[in-house]
């Protein structure tokens, strides 16, 4: 796994220094208000970190990558990004993320999760990928379209997330067109 540089952004692999930042992003109300779990403590933020220090090869299906988000001007980490090969047979995966709230609505998930794209569909060979997400994240449902992805679904409550049935957005673009861009 290499790291990536974007023009504001550098993408690296996760390392046991950043637990405190991680911290500061998995342990707020506003970041894990539309995913699956409650915000996090220490304990569980470092098991979180342990995972995404072997998040680090796209091998078998059911593998992911995930990139730790820092600026380039200081080297705060911001965030992450992941990519999953979700089939090998339908040569799918899926892009994900999650920012610290000061962090947002600058652009940044955008500019992390291109690379991801480009990385699934010209390395890895995919022929789609999705993104899905709560149909109440409207930010996020911004960056997915920032990134080309076109709105394929919209599944009303079909999940039951914290005590509450939730509808799921699904979002996706081909390989074709990334390719035409």
């Amino acid at each position: 796994m290499r790291a990536i540089e974007t023009e504001r952004l550098r993408l690296r692999r996760y390392v046991p220094d950043d637990l405190d930042a991680l911290f500061a992003i998995q342990s707020r109300a506003e970041v894990t208000r539309f995913i699956y779990w409650e915000p996090r403590d220490r304990s569980a933020v470092r098991t979180s970190l342990v995972e995404k220090i072997g998040a680090t090869r796209l091998a078998v299906p059911g593998d992911s990558l995930t990139y730790a988000v820092e600026l380039r001007s200081t080297g705060a980490l911001i965030g992450d990004v992941l990519l999953v090969w979700t089939s090998q047979e339908h040569r799918q995966g899926e892009i994900g993320f999650l920012f610290h709230p000061d962090h947002q609505g600058l652009g940044y998930a955008t500019e992390a999760a291109r690379p991801l794209l480009r990385l699934g569909f010209e390395e890895l060979g995919l022929h789609r990928i999705v993104g899905r997400l709560d149909a109440r994240n409207t930010a996020s449902a911004r960056v997915l379209e920032k990134l080309g992805m076109r709105r394929e679904a919209h599944l009303v409550e079909n999940e039951w997330v914290k005590g509450e049935w939730t509808d799921e957005v699904v979002y996706a673009l081909l390989a074709r067109e990334w390719a035409a861009g």
